[in-house]
């Protein structure tokens, strides 16, 4: 990727980071949450995949082979879904409001929260999310970009079935007919 290119994919990526920092502060109070070692588990994944999709440290061996070619108009297209992935997330988390947490938690007075993305996927903030990681790895196109995307879908895929278990338990009759009704990550599909 081009310098100017590199600089526009970090800042996307830490305005979400910001956006998360800033709503810590607006979030309930816990009342239940999943254990500690599932979720240094899953911190690490995400830490790991997030890592290869953007560090040079991973350009090695056959972590840094390119399976795209180096292509400007590839870069912006991924810039471009990198920036709606990180927007889709940063709408689901403000959607979310104070019941967001980082771990699969019940927070004091949770809602089940099912308007704006949350109508369109049950869980968007990793729609969004995995849809920017996409973006990520179809600009920089190496093999580091690939295995990045993997554990990240992986991490995610562990927490949303913590997640849903939760749900089940803390809305036993709403959460069911949500789930028939709204899919887990793509409108229609999954």
């Amino acid at each position: 990727m081009t310098m100017n290119l590199d600089s526009a994919f970090a800042y996307v990526w830490e305005g979400l980071g910001l956006v998360w920092l800033v709503g810590l502060a607006f979030t309930k109070r816990t009342v239940r949450s999943q254990p500690t070692a599932p979720r240094l588990f899953h911190m690490l994944m995400v830490l790991l995949g997030f890592m290869m999709l953007g560090s040079p440290w991973f350009r090695r061996g056959w972590l840094g082979v390119r399976f795209l070619p180096e292509n400007y108009a590839l870069q912006v297209a991924g810039l471009a879904l990198t920036v709606a992935g990180c927007l889709f997330a940063i709408w689901a988390r403000l959607t979310l409001g104070g019941n967001w947490s980082g771990r699969a938690t019940v927070k004091e007075g949770h809602e089940l929260i099912v308007r704006g993305p949350y109508a369109l996927a049950r869980h968007p903030i990793y729609t969004g999310l995995l849809l920017g990681a996409v973006g990520t790895a179809l600009a920089g196109g190496e093999g580091r970009c690939l295995l990045g995307l993997f554990l990240l879908v992986l991490a995610f895929i562990i927490k949303m079935s913590q997640e849903e278990r939760m749900m089940m338990e803390t809305f036993p009759e709403e959460y069911p007919r949500y789930r028939q009704r709204v899919k887990a990550l793509i409108p229609g599909l999954l």
